[in-house]
């Protein structure tokens, strides 16, 4: 069927069956009377399919896991949703209203990715972490080579992987050291008249301890001359965040010594999926009049809801990944006393590549296994997490003002067991 084929609007079958379970339980409850089932299914279908225009569907994230890829990676906060309301229509993307000229695209997000982090000269905004790093390996070493430590030749998600992105630009890599030792004179001795660049990777998504060894941004900077430094930090830190002591950010990286940062928006940023690129004026000047920064080039919706992640309040992520554990804990046993299930301690986890085996302690509802695919079928969907043969339901990413609709969730999927 093609896109337009008026069958791909068919209602999903399981969608269908979720929603006369939730009514069929409503009624087992006593909250609608057994004669009305018939006619609440029908209602609920019609409000259905009135109020969504896509057949995603809302999920609420009860694994623990802040920056979960399966679930779209950050949520965004009220104001970004707000702007991307505003940026729906027609609006002054590439227009100066006050002279009705052409104006440069994206300017206002890339100024408030300078106020959030002063250490960058300019900032470039493309359309994902990985459009970044292509982008920036193209303009600086097309038909050259890239200098990476062989211990940082990492594979991204889907099995993509860091050498065929680069390559796939056109640009020669060089691998030096090994995969657990590289050190400054591997570097050095790989660095001719055919180097591009020199990148540093942040293996954000795994960690190689034991005998190991790498060279830090500041002995680059101080080794490889005038050849630009570029450092692939993954996550999207702006600046260090206690809780994640070991997470790199861009302005460390900056001050460090890379000419220019790589990052994702959709990461610790909590904001749309975007790449960032963060440093030099003169190289970002350079990538964004790169005939492949028009390929790359990032659209209305989210320039705005990345100007307001930047400029808001904190962001849902960093809400989750600080969460105060008392919080958490009174929340969650409010849940295990109305179930009359136990509460145990539960490390969430930061995911989306970042901090990888950094605990985030919190508290879990622990529920028969079974209860996961209830949950997951419902209305709202809920999403828990699986492990030694429990479903366990931790809140650190539910906004408090759902545990009423989580709690609900809960009483219907526990009493269909």
């Amino acid at each position: 069927m093609n896109q337009d084929d008026p069958r791909r609007r068919i209602p999903r079958t399981d969608h269908l069956l979720a929603l006369v379970r939730d009514v069929q339980q409503q009624a087992r409850a006593g909250l609608i009377a057994p004669e009305d089932v018939e006619a609440a299914v029908l209602d609920r279908a019609r409000t259905r399919a009135r109020a969504s225009a896509t057949t995603l569907r809302p999920v609420l994230n009860a694994t623990g896991v802040v920056v979960h890829t399966n679930l779209g990676r950050a949520p965004l906060g009220p104001a970004a949703v707000e702007a991307l309301v505003t940026a729906a229509g027609y609006v002054d993307v590439e227009l100066d209203l006050a002279t009705g000229a052409r104006s440069k695209r994206g300017l206002p997000a890339r100024a408030a990715l300078r106020a959030a982090c002063p250490q960058a000269e300019d900032a470039l905004v493309v359309n994902n972490g990985a459009a970044a790093l292509v982008l920036a390996t193209t303009a600086l070493a097309a038909g050259r080579e890239v200098v990476v430590s062989r211990g940082e030749m990492v594979e991204i998600g889907a099995g993509f992987r860091l050498p065929d992105l680069i390559a796939s630009a056109g640009a020669r890599l060089r691998e030096v050291g090994a995969t657990n030792r590289t050190h400054l004179r591997d570097y050095v001795d790989a660095i001719g008249p055919d180097t591009g660049c020199v990148l540093k990777v942040h293996p954000s998504n795994f960690r190689v301890e034991g005998f190991t060894s790498e060279v830090s941004l500041a002995e680059l900077r101080g080794a490889v001359g005038d050849l630009p430094v570029v450092a692939d930090l993954g996550s999207g830190l702006l600046h260090p965040d206690p809780a994640l002591p070991d997470e790199p950010d861009a302005t460390t990286a900056l001050r460090g010594g890379a000419d220019l940062v790589v990052a994702s928006g959709d990461k610790l940023l909590g904001g749309p999926q975007a790449g960032l690129l963060l440093g030099s004026g003169r190289l970002i000047e350079r990538l964004a009049t790169h005939p492949l920064a028009r390929a790359v080039r990032v659209d209305k919706l989210t320039l705005a809801a990345l100007e307001a992640t930047l400029t808001g309040p904190p962001s849902p992520v960093s809400a989750a990944l600080h969460a105060d554990q008392g919080d958490l804990r009174r929340r969650t046993e409010r849940l295990g006393a109305a179930l009359d299930v136990p509460v145990v301690a539960h490390d969430g986890r930061v995911g989306g590549g970042g901090a990888p085996g950094v605990p985030l302690p919190g508290w879990a509802l622990r529920l028969p296994e079974a209860t996961a695919e209830r949950l997951r079928t419902g209305d709202p969907a809920v999403l828990a997490r699986i492990h030694d043969g429990a479903c366990l339901v931790d809140l650190r990413c539910v906004p408090e003002t759902d545990d009423d609709r989580l709690l609900a969730a809960l009483r219907r999927a526990l009493e269909a067991h």
